[in-house]
Formats: C-alpha cells, structure tokens, sequence
C-alpha cells in the first residue's frame, strides 16, 4: 500500500513535535527577559488585559473506543429529578460527543479538552477490530488537547502505545486502508508515572503545558499504580508502574519552577460515588462526602499546588470537593464512561500569579444526549470504518431470548458471566482440550451486555461477532491449569480480601460450581468455605482439580496471586471463539439461549 504523501507527514510530524515541546523553553526566556516583579499584565506587553480570565476545561474518561452508542444499559445515565425520583437517559456515542464540546466551546476563548485514560482498549470491534485507530483518528477530530494513559492503553504493550502516539502501520496487520497510514495521534499522551525498568524514564512525556495569549496550565497525567495486577503481564514487561502521589508531585514541583503555577492531574484512578445518579450532590452532607475510594486518599495526599484532579477508572460520574493537603477546597471530577458525560470545570486564572483562583473553580457533569444532532465528520468516520469491519462484524453467531446483562448487571453474579464460564468449560471440558471441571471468568473482563434489541438488520435475538467481540474484546487465549482444592478456596477468598476486600470482585463461575458469600462477614470469612461445592459434592482441599480460565486469570490478574501457583497449564482458543463456538452449539432461532438464572453464588447481605 502506498505511503501518505510526505508533505503531509512533514506537517503532521511537525505538529507533533510542537505539542510534545510544550513550549516550556519560551516559558524560560519569557521569565528571564522580564524585569523583577513584572506582573502578568507585563507579561502581555500591555495593562489591557483583565487580572483574571475564565479558562474552560472540558473533559471525559474512559471512552474504551465506544464509537457508536453504546448498547444495553451500558449506553443510558441516571438522573436524580427534582422530585426525588431517578430517570434513565440513553447518552454517547462519538457524533454526539463532538457536538456536546463543540457546542460547550461555542463563547469560550480560553478552552482547553483533557482526557483520563481508558480513551483505548477493552472496545468493541469497530475500534477493536483495527487496533484502535479509528478512536484515535476521532479524538484527534474531537479537538482533544492532551490525555493521560490508563491501564487499558497498556492491553497491547508499550510500543503498541508508543504507535498510537506517534504513527504508522500496524507491525502485524499493516495498513488497513488502501493508500492511507495511520498518522497517530496529534495529542500528547502522558504517562508521568510509567517508566522503563532499563533507564527509569518515562515512556511517554510525564507533563504538557497549554497556552493561549499568556495563560499557561500545566498538565501531568499518570494511571494507577496498581496497573500491573490489572493487565496482561505480556503488556508491561519491562515498566515499572511508580505512585501516583509522589510521581504527581515531583512533577508538579518541576513545573512550578518552571514558572507554570496552574495544574491539572490527569489520575487513571478513582472512587465510588454515593449515588449512581450522575447531578447527585458530592458534597453532602460536606465536602467530599459523597465519595470514597482510592481517589480520597489520593487526592488529600497531592500537593496544592495542583489545582484540580480529572480521574477516571471506576467509570462512574462524580463532581466533588476534596480538600487538598492544606485544606484548600480542590475540584476532582470523573465523567462516567463510553462517553456518555462530559465535565466542563471553569478555572479562574490569574495573570499576576499565574495561578487559578481556587474558590472560583466551578464544575458539573453534563449528559451527551442523542436527541442533539450528529457531528457529520464523525458519522462520515464511523460509516467509513463499519465498511471495512461489515464482512466480519454482522456474522450472526447465536440467539437469545431476552437480554443478557453483564456490565449492567447489578448483583455480584451476573447472568452474561454465567454464560460465559459455561462456554468456557464446555469448551474446555472435553479430555483432548484439557478436561477442565469448572471454569472461573474475571468480572472486568466482561465489557458489555447482550442485547435482545436488534442493533442493525441481524433481527431481534441475532447475536452477531460484533455483539459477541463488544462482550469480550481481549482476545485472551483460553487455559486448562491444575489448582488444588486449597488454592480454589483460596482464590475465592481473594475475591474479598487483599486488594480486593474494598472493591470485591467476584468471579463468575460456571454451572456446578457454587458456594455461599456471606457479606455481613468481613475479609476471607466472606466465603463460608463448608459450602464450596461442585456438582454437589464438597470441594476436597487436597483434591486437584482442572480448571479453565483466561490467560490472565491464570497470571494472577486482578489480584487473584494463587491462581499464579497452578501447574500442568494447557493452552487452548481464544476466549472470544469459544464463546462463538458455544452460541453456535447451543442456540438456533427457534431454541435461543435464556438468561442464566445467576443462582450459583448464594449472597448473605
């Protein structure tokens, strides 16, 4: 295929290299030629601009390539109303998004787009199915400014990213449009806290600085230190994941002797909300009340000198005030997910400081709509990849009878994850295959739900490779290991307990397979170990037993350390054909596939 014209990548390299500069060095010589004193009028070379202007920062996380309106409940927000009752209102999609920010610019001069993380990976296949670039190639039309990694970015490892970045064809897969490579990203990602093990550098820039006719606002962007336990160990050999606190920090002491005293984190880490509501009230009864989880602990820990915290990871939505280490009120927001919300946050700036004025900042969550117009460009982008992708994309696979929720489901056992693990041990089950006995599935690593609704001319019921790919988007490939009845129990009580005992997850189990999760209880006494049974018969600690389950189940992801302590480890498919292979066995138009009952895990609350 034909390479883009090369005046064209000059441009697009040189565009590059401007934003990766950030301009710091003309920030330094502005400095020196100013004499001592000067003000931020002098700075303009006029007194005609006002002390303080009102800088706009929109911002979004975890989109995870959802081009297209996400489907199933994946795709709605709830709204508190005034009366107190909760509405449901479908939200995203990338024709959307673009006019939601476009709209939100529109008498806004000073406008600055910053992202959290996430923006790649776990997607559905018309990003997915092309390593992303179509997301990329629509944040960049999304007028995006700069963005910080988040654990997915890191699904297909440091020089996969380092691609997104900068450009080029796929090492594998090569081009995929006739006469076009892909140009890479035109905004800078920031990986502050993620460096190479050889050179302890980071990856990526750790920091940028936006400016507009004097305003300046620095930018340091870092994912959770926990992204290893969370991640294919494949994607991250040789980084080093460092703290968030500390490494926002350093940086933000570097910017600030580099004269840039307005800061923004971008933190790929976040909290639980009180409410799932996304206008409910975070600081209620007082500030920061609303919210717990990692992102406190993290946002009371981080210098003043940030002046605001953008985050993201948990995918839900929250505008909350956390005081800051010296107890100054301190804006930290998150925007949901699959670009449902948009945050638009007001930072008074002041030109003598240089710093915002932090009793002015202002921030709210905002729904895309889909009863606003679509953005052509983005339509024009999604109808010219969905051509490439139809030949696959619209394969039917299965059926099913109603739909099948998992990312939407509410209970700790989900239905789609029931189904899955099902499909993994018939997969696996037979001798030749491994001869598995039950099979365990990662909570995370189901993506979506499984809609009955017809989501183009398939038909209701029809489960298409696209739907199948939206569920399970990781191609993981499929392993049969040998755990003892110890470790099995084991790793049931790490589902509560460790770095999990916060935020549990709870594995999904296939049929046969139950026990009893008692959550008045606390830690490992989660699990009333007398009920861990299979097929009705008591799990035998010093029994072994072969079970299935993805490659990155079986290196400990997710925290599950004991399921690294397997032997005898058997390779098979991929997740996603077996879970085909599975609807295809299993279900035909007139004998589709019910909802699980999700009645193996019995829960005490």
């Amino acid at each position: 295929m034909s390479a883009t014209p090369p005046h064209h990548c000059a441009d697009r390299r040189t565009r590059r290299v401007l934003v990766a500069a950030a301009g710091l060095a003309t920030v330094g010589a502005l400095a020196a030629a100013l004499p001592a004193g000067a003000t931020g009028a002098d700075r303009q070379g006029s007194g005609h601009h006002p002390r303080t202007v009102d800088v706009q920062l929109l911002s979004f996380n975890d989109l995870h390539g959802n081009l297209e309106p996400p489907a199933g409940s994946a795709g709605t927000v709830s709204e508190k109303q005034a009366d107190g009752t909760v509405k449901t209102i479908p939200a995203g999609g990338v024709e959307y998004l673009a006019t939601s920010l476009r709209t939100a610019r529109q008498g806004n001069p000073y406008s600055v787009t910053a992202a959290a993380g996430d923006l790649v990976g776990a997607s559905p296949l018309l990003s997915g199915l092309f390593h992303d670039e179509p997301t990329v190639e629509a944040l960049n039309k999304l007028d995006l400014d700069v963005a910080g990694v988040g654990n997915h970015e890191f699904d297909e490892g440091a020089v996969e990213l380092a691609r997104l970045q900068n450009g080029g064809c796929h090492p594998t897969d090569g081009c995929f449009e006739e006469g076009k490579e892909f140009e890479g990203a035109d905004f800078p990602y920031l990986a502050a806290n993620v460096t190479k093990e050889s050179t302890g550098k980071p990856i990526l820039k750790p920091y940028t600085v936006w400016k507009k006719n004097g305003v300046k606002i620095g930018f340091i962007g870092v994912t959770l230190e926990g992204t290893p336990d969370i991640v294919s160990a494949n994607g991250i050999k040789g980084l080093k994941f460092h703290d968030e606190i500390e490494t926002v920090n350093k940086y933000a002491r570097e910017l600030d002797r580099k004269g840039v005293k307005s800061i923004v984190a971008l933190i790929h880490e976040g909290g639980s909300p009180a409410s799932t509501s996304y206008n409910y009230d975070c600081d209620s009864p007082g500030a920061g009340d609303g919210i717990s989880g990692p992102i406190v602990d993290i946002a009371k820990g981080i210098t003043p000198k940030v002046d605001a915290l953008v985050t993201g990871h948990t995918h839900q939505a929250y505008v909350c005030t956390v005081p800051d280490p010296a107890g100054k009120p301190r804006m930290v927001t998150s925007a949901s997910s699959y670009g449902k919300l948009y945050t638009d946050t007001t930072l008074t700036y002041d030109r003598w400081t240089g710093d915002i004025v932090r009793t002015s900042v202002k921030s709210a969550n905002h729904i895309v709509s889909r009863d606003q117009a679509k953005a052509q460009d983005m339509t024009d982008l999604i109808t010219r990849w969905n051509k490439l992708a139809a030949p696959i994309a619209n394969r039917p696979q299965g059926f099913i009878s109603a739909d099948i929720n998992g990312r939407g489901a509410t209970t700790p056992e989900k239905p789609l994850g029931d189904l899955i693990a099902d499909a993994q041990l018939a997969g696996l089950a037979p001798a030749d295959k491994g001869g598995a006995q039950l099979a365990l599935m990662n909570p995370g690593g189901i993506r979506s739900d499984l809609v009955h609704k017809a989501s183009g001319s398939e038909g209701d019921g029809v489960v298409t490779y696209g739907e199948a790919f939206t569920v399970q988007p990781f191609t993981n490939m499929m392993n049969v290991v040998d755990l003892t009845g110890a470790q099995l129990i084991t790793a049931l009580q790490q589902q509560v307990s460790g770095p999990n005992e916060a935020s549990p997850k709870i594995l999904q189990v296939s049929k046969g397979f139950t026990y009893t999760l008692d959550l008045t209880k606390t830690g490992t006494d989660r699990v009333v170990v007398g009920s861990v049974k299979l097929n009705g018969e008591a799990i035998d600690p010093a029994k072994t037993y072969p079970v299935a389950m993805n490659e990155f189940l079986a290196g400990g992801g997710d925290g599950f350390t004991v399921l690294k302590e397997h032997t005898n480890k058997l390779v098979g498919a991929s997740d996603l054909d077996v879970f085909n292979a599975y609807l295809a066995a299993n279900s035909s138009a007139s004998a589709p596939i019910a909802p699980p009952a999700a009645d193996r895990i019995t829960v005490v609350r």
